[in-house]
């Protein structure tokens, strides 16, 4: 059996109501990968609640981050099917 360890590290920040979330894959086979989210506060929110506002961002980095590396995956597939 093979175990290989890919992280993920999610950076956060904040300002003027907006939240930006940047999800980077670290593999030791390739450079690394990173996607992109952000999540805005609407004028109609009654409350700022930051955690809400990571949680979204967050999740759209991730799907982001995602669809990069399907793409990817199908960039090596379509090469070695070349062969």
């Amino acid at each position: 059996m093979t175990t290989t360890r890919w992280d993920v590290q999610v950076f956060l920040s904040e300002q003027d109501g907006t939240t930006h979330a940047e999800a980077r894959l670290f593999s030791s086979r390739r450079d690394h990968l990173s996607g992109t989210g952000t999540a805005r506060l609407s004028p109609e929110d009654h409350m700022d609640v930051a955690e809400i506002g990571y949680e979204l961002a967050t999740a759209r980095a991730l799907v982001d981050l995602g669809e990069r590396l399907q793409r990817v995956a199908h960039g090596d597939i379509e090469a070695l099917a070349q062969f």
